[in-house]
């Protein structure tokens, strides 16, 4: 019954909206408190079967359904001003035959003798805003859902059904051409898992350059509060070598946390490498990675750590390494696929995990996924996604199978 609650509240919320600019211009002197309204709205139902490798625990199948309805408007018809509302519901139907988590408001949720699968049931604020936008600069306030670069650092988690929102105030500007800036404050969080919001006090900073099609340098500096701060260079581009091919490489270092919430700040010393290369020759992909995440071989390293990245998209999709092992970690991975118009793509990538310190092998992983457009619904897709996990000598073996539908509306 609550669950019904808050999503009831969710639709009053946004259908008010149109309400309100209803009545605002029907005053033939009044000012229209809301114009120019616009509604979006996703519904995710998906079906997750997880075997983590636990004989303390039984295999897990959840089937769970985001519902995500978003909207924004002009305000007080000052141009370049806008507020923006959003909710996000997310539905076990009552099939509780995973270990949900930590759950939201402080509870515990799910039934722990299954596997995690990190989907409660629950709704929250996902989105409540205002923007600004006065010539090539925007000014930001409240939460919203904020992806940087290619989300390892700063990221929604949009693959999970709670995914993360970020309360913040910021600045962005692109006056200079072909630049870039961001500088943002962020006071708290929350999703993925809970949707119990995490005070915080830090700072986001980001620039990026097009210097050429071939080039583009981003820098970035991420001060997360008693954590560390995260500093790194990305180069990115496209090369024509006969065929168009795309690369990355990216350095970045983990330092002591400038911004305190505590008489314990968080304490790093830790590096990154990232290098990537991938083609697509008529329709057929190909790509190579390999990515550095250093470790501790001294009481005064730590190992590098993303906390607030969007994690499954690295590492493998079984996620055993949304943490990093305290000896760090070598992922050495290559990616084949195929895509093509009403084929839709498919995506097969085989990981080969090691330690940074010391040379242990922590095992194997193979990845696989199918999306395509479903014919006949606009703005529905279907996905078949699988993940398998070989152990070595960290954790144990895990299969994951995903099967799932997408509307966007």
């Amino acid at each position: 019954m609550k669950k019904i609650v808050k999503m009831s509240l969710a639709v009053a919320m946004i259908s008010g909206l149109g309400a309100v600019n209803a009545q605002a211009a029907d005053s033939a002197d009044g000012v229209n408190i809301l114009s120019d309204i616009k509604v979006v709205g996703q519904i995710r139902p998906r079906l997750e079967m997880v075997d983590d490798g636990n004989s303390f625990t039984d295999d897990a199948t959840a089937f769970t359904a985001r519902t995500k309805l978003t909207a924004s408007a002009n305000l007080f018809e000052i141009e370049g001003l806008t507020s923006t509302l959003g909710m996000i519901s997310v539905n076990n139907f009552g099939a509780t035959d995973y270990n949900q988590g930590g759950g939201g408001h402080g509870k515990a949720q799910g039934n722990g003798a299954y596997s995690v699968v990190l989907d409660p049931q629950d709704a929250m604020l996902s989105e409540a805003s205002l923007d600004y936008t006065v010539g090539k600069t925007a000014l930001h306030i409240g939460r919203s859902n904020i992806n940087l670069d290619n989300q390892r650092f700063i990221g929604t988690v949009g693959w999970r059904q709670l995914e993360r929102s970020y309360d913040t105030v910021y600045a962005a500007n692109s006056d200079v051409e072909n630049l870039s800036v961001l500088a943002a404050y962020v006071y708290g969080f929350a999703g993925v898992g809970s949707v119990e919001t995490a005070d915080t006090k830090s700072i986001l900073l980001h620039a990026a350059y097009d210097v050429m099609p071939e080039l583009k340098v981003t820098a970035y500096g991420y001060l997360l509060a008693s954590i560390h701060d995260t500093y790194g260079l990305a180069l990115t581009g496209t090369v024509d070598v006969g065929t168009k091919l795309t690369y990355r490489a990216e350095y970045a270092i983990q330092g002591d946390a400038t911004m305190e919430m505590s008489d314990a700040p968080g304490n790093a010393d830790a590096s990154y490498m990232n290098i990537d290369v991938g083609t697509n020759i008529s329709g057929i992909l190909v790509g190579l990675n390999y990515e550095v995440l250093s470790g501790a071989d001294s009481g005064d390293e730590t190992a590098f750590s993303t906390p607030l990245g969007t994690n499954h998209k690295f590492n493998g999709w079984a996620d055993k390494f949304l943490g990093t092992p305290a000896g760090g970690l070598n992922d050495l991975n290559i990616r084949v696929g195929y895509k093509a118009k009403g084929f839709g793509k498919i995506l097969v990538k085989y990981h080969m995990f090691t330690s940074d310190v010391g040379s242990d092998d922590y095992g194997t992983e193979i990845n696989a996924v199918y999306v395509n457009k479903i014919p006949g619904v606009k703005g529905l897709n279907g996905l078949v996604k699988y993940a398998n996990y070989s152990a070595d000598t960290y954790s144990a073996d895990t299969t994951k199978i995903w099967l799932g539908v997408d509307y966007k509306f």
